[in-house]
């Protein structure tokens, strides 16, 4: 920059000439670059240069549009798309007070420190700023221009009372859409405003309302910023917005901002309230008025000096604290959020390994995020770029037109192509940066196509809606002098005309007022015309929300929260259930599919956490032969089967087999095969779910509560639920199936044919009484005899003769004298178990022995898994080798004829071993 040139601060209110006067001194010289803080502004003002200069000297640079004549003296950019070091005879910044600005406020901050023309550099804005400017601008010149009307408040009016040319102005889109709804039934129509909005659609709202067709206009705050428009009156229907973090009130300059839109030129203004917005406080009325606001005292600030050397580095350059008192270090913009999300991916770290690559992943990861669907997608997305151009250079051309492709449609409604229109700004973007692809002035044309489509699609569709001279449905229908306001709070209460008369439960809307006929459908028509913005909304949210907000219930229902969503329904894998999701029709296909999309995420990622092992087992390529269809077949069973009904399969398994399927964790039980994993709470749980839903029944049968050892064996369960919720039926009691094998670990140890009594150890693993037990050991196939024996009593030591003595001291005389009367021996209950081999019952499994894991080489057969590495011999108090039975002396302490010997049961596993020694011996 030459010594002697100029730098000047215009400042004042709104309504001032400051764009204008700008302009007029960027012409008078030979090249100049002018930076505004909108898009819909930067249009507006390249118009006006063309129509001044003609388009072939005039160039217009922002994210998504680049119109660049070789001949280019002008550029016309938003402040973040200004080119740098073009040594432009002039240099302008629009609304320079947006140094302040969280979001953006650090790009005007390094434009006010560092952006200088030749011989003039202007800074446009707020009288608020002219303490920073002075401090952090050496030789700066200060120009106040003060408003050219009045600006006057006006108080709250109800929008019925509006008058015509007014501008009413919501901070959120569902405000717009319903204030706009609003005034279409009320007073005829209204135009619509965004800043979402792309330049096409906008210009077309605006001359619907420039023209006359309607006298109102329904804004976001985004006329602020030097939209100029004929208004004669704007009103706040709320001063409170969300600005990317929180709820906030606005403050005075930013009411003044958006205020100072009405009044042009010489034309005076007013401003006011409507809706539900409080009436203005005085000394807020007065700031306004007057224009008088608290000076800037902060101003946010990014590094310009950034280093490429590594991606930590970069990222510590963008961190550094600023020097300067006045200057805060800006929080972190969405570029540095996607750095950071992408320097913990491995290959993007192996791939920016030098400053070039460092410096191409920094630009793609200042790629806006216009779609806004959620960080983690935009991360993705951007990491499927930055592999694009570090492998090829170039974006792929088929996979461009793909992406381009799925959004030229203008079938929809108005969220819907305001998505669309979000997406396409995107790849609009990414056709302007140079070099990205291989035909750019090919993808320019084609994505600003595929904007205008979407435009004109997305114009026509606000017009159908917002814009409707004849009276109102509801005011025709329900006679009444004015239209029916339905409103929904943030409890999801629906009122009409503040009437209750529904409720919004997750998608649907449940209509509870007493109204029949006409009047409820009338009723529910108002009622979901106010829900369509909320449907969007709530999908939105329900889409973004963690899985921890999101479960399914024991009948196959999705819920969130405590409202139901969805259901499960049987898909053509057992393990892979489809999803119905509950979507009023009224809510739009684009909300159904994302309900449905989010909830089929939901139970993929819920089944594949819960059942790792057995997904593992179905996918372990290594097993093969009878190991593998084995293993299919505990997939099918999702984990569990009773041993009974894979006998054979399991006699043909060699020790190799199942050692591979041991290695999964697979258990081969006296009763059941299983994995022991999936027995707990939460895949049972879910396992009960998924296997009604197989069996195709209309009542899901509830799992047992978790932590029972023991549960009611119930009558009139379906065949398989007991083994589905881990449990064996025995008797009137289930027995969980991994404690049940605990008990035939120790039941091995007994005569199960001479007798045996339940010790301590083994009544400690059911927690039952002896009859209870009992009462289970009959339903396992084994007989138990009741008995009853004298209980024995403890010896009576010195201590206790002594108690007597002086028991007999106290005692009267004649009792003294009396013959002490014989104690009635005290009778203890017992039962004697033998093995019946009760197959009706439940009782052991056909086939050969439990299998027990492999271990070191024993003299025969495998070992329990409770013996260690001991190896099987003859148990203590177990059969005999020889042909007779070995006596055992009495088991059940009663007088009674001798046993006749029984036939060996073959079905009796402990028998089996018995078999096999009698025909070695």
């Amino acid at each position: 920059m030459a010594q002697n040139a100029r730098i000047t601060a215009v400042l004042g209110p709104t309504n001032t000439g400051k764009t204008h006067y700008a302009i007029e001194r960027m012409l008078g010289y030979r090249s100049g670059v002018i930076g505004l803080p909108l898009r819909l502004l930067a249009r507006e003002v390249y118009d006006k240069i063309v129509a001044a200069r003609g388009p072939s000297v005039v160039a217009l640079v922002t994210g998504e549009e680049r119109i660049v004549p070789p001949r280019a003296q002008y550029w016309v950019c938003t402040v973040e798309a200004m080119p740098e070091g073009m040594g432009a005879d002039f240099v302008a910044i629009d609304e320079i007070q947006l140094c302040a600005d969280p979001e953006r406020g650090h790009v005007f901050t390094d434009r006010l420190m560092r952006a200088r023309g030749l011989k003039e550099t202007i800074f446009m804005g707020s009288d608020t700023m002219r303490g920073p400017i002075a401090q952090l601008v050496p030789g700066v010149e200060f120009m106040r221009r003060e408003r050219m009307s009045k600006l006057t408040y006006t108080g709250p009016k109800k929008i019925s009372r509006m008058k015509p040319r007014s501008a009413i102005v919501g901070f959120s889109v569902e405000d717009v859409y319903a204030i706009a709804e609003l005034i279409r039934r009320q007073r005829g129509g209204a135009a619509v405003v965004m800043g979402a909005l792309s330049p096409r659609t906008r210009n077309a709202q605006v001359e619907l309302y420039q023209n006359g067709d309607v006298d109102f206009l329904v804004a976001t705050d985004a006329i602020g910023m030097g939209l100029n428009l004929d208004i004669d009156h704007v009103a706040f229907s709320s001063i409170i917005k969300f600005d990317g973090r929180r709820m906030r009130y606005l403050q005075s300059n930013e009411l003044a901002q958006i205020a100072g839109r009405a009044g042009r030129g010489m034309a005076d203004g007013s401003f006011g309230v409507t809706g539900e917005a409080p009436n203005l406080p005085e000394e807020t009325v007065d700031a306004i008025e007057e224009h008088r606001f608290e000076p800037v005292r902060k101003l946010q600030w990014r590094s310009a000096a950034l280093r490429f050397a590594t991606i930590d580095s970069l990222i510590r350059s963008l961190e550094e604290v600023p020097q300067h008192q006045l200057l805060h270090r800006a929080r972190e913009a969405d570029d540095l959020m996607a750095l950071k999300s992408l320097q913990s991916v491995a290959e993007i770290r192996a791939r920016a390994s030098d400053a070039a690559s460092v410096r191409l992943l920094w630009d793609v990861c200042r790629i806006p995020d216009f779609r806004g669907i959620s960080h983690n997608e935009h991360a993705s997305l951007l990491e499927q770029i930055f592999r694009f151009l570090h492998e090829n250079g170039r974006v792929p051309n088929d996979w461009m037109a793909r992406q381009i492709q799925r959004i030229d449609r203008v079938e929809g409604d108005i969220d819907t192509l305001s998505k669309r229109l979000a997406f396409i700004r995107t790849w609009t973007y990414v056709a302007q940066r140079a070099g990205w692809v291989d035909d750019e002035t090919h993808w320019r044309d084609e994505t600003r196509a595929v904007e205008d489509r979407l435009s004109d699609a997305l114009h026509q569709r606000l017009t159908q809606r917002f814009v409707d001279r004849r009276t109102s449905v509801l005011l025709r229908r329900l006679k009444q002098k004015e239209a029916l306001l339905a409103e929904v709070n943030d409890q999801g209460e629906v009122t009409v005309e503040g009437e209750f008369v529904g409720r919004l439960e997750g998608f649907r809307f449940r209509q509870d007022k007493d109204a029949t006929g006409q009047e409820a459908k009338t009723l529910r028509q108002a009622s979901l015309q106010a829900l369509a913005p909320h449907f969007h909304l709530r999908a939105d949210r329900f889409y973004n929300a963690p899985d921890t907000e999101i479960d399914f219930t024991e009948q196959g229902g999705l819920m969130w929260g405590d409202q139901a969503v969805g259901r499960l329904v049987k898909g053509d894998d057992a393990l892979k259930p489809s999803v119905v999701a509950f979507v009023d029709d009224e809510a739009g296909a684009d909300v159904a599919q994302k309900v449905q999309r989010r909830l089929q995420h939901f139970i993929d990622r819920k089944i594949a956490a819960l059942f790792e092992p057995l997904l593992a087992l179905a996918r372990d390529e290594a097993l093969s032969g009878l190991a593998r269809g084995f293993a299919f077949q505990l997939v099918e069973n999702f984990g569990i089967i009773p041993r009974g009904q894979v006998a054979d399969q399991v006699k043909e398994l060699d020790q190799d087999a199942r050692g591979a399927l041991r290695k999964h964790g697979v258990r081969f039980g006296q009763f059941t095969i299983f994995l022991p994993l999936v027995l707990k709470p939460a895949p049972t749980r879910l396992r009960l779910v998924l296997w009604s839903l197989s069996r195709g029944l209309d009542d899901f049968p509830e799992a047992p509560p978790p932590g029972m050892v023991t549960v009611p064996a119930l009558a009139g369960m379906p065949d398989g639920f007991f083994a589905m919720s881990g449990y064996r039926a025995a008797g009137e009691r289930a027995i969980r199936i991994d404690m049940l094998e605990r008990l035939a670990d120790l039941l091995r140890a007994q005569d199960s044919r001479a007798g045996f009594e339940a010790n301590a150890d083994i009544l400690s693993i059911t927690g039952m009484t002896l009859e209870q037990f009992a009462d289970l050991m009959q339903g396992l196939g084994y007989s138990a005899e009741r008995g009853e024996r004298e209980k024995a009593k403890p010896v009576v030591e010195a201590p206790a003769a002594e108690g007597e003595a002086a028991e007999t001291t106290e005692a009267p005389a004649e009792a003294a004298e009396a013959p002490a009367e014989p104690e009635a021996p005290e009778i203890e209950v017992f039962f004697t178990f033998t093995w019946g081999g009760n197959r009706r019952q439940g009782g052991k499994p056909r086939g050969e022995r439990s299998e027990r894991p492999r271990g070191k080489p024993a003299d025969r057969g495998e070992r329990s898994e409770k013996q260690g590495d001991r190896p099987r011999g003859p148990k203590k108090g177990g059969k005999p080798r020889g042909d007779k039975p070995r006596q055992q002396g009495a088991k059940t302490f009663e007088a009674r004829p001798p046993r006749k010997e029984k036939a060996i049961d073959p079905d009796n596993p402990f028998a089996a071993a018995l078999m096999g020694l009698k025909g070695k011996s």
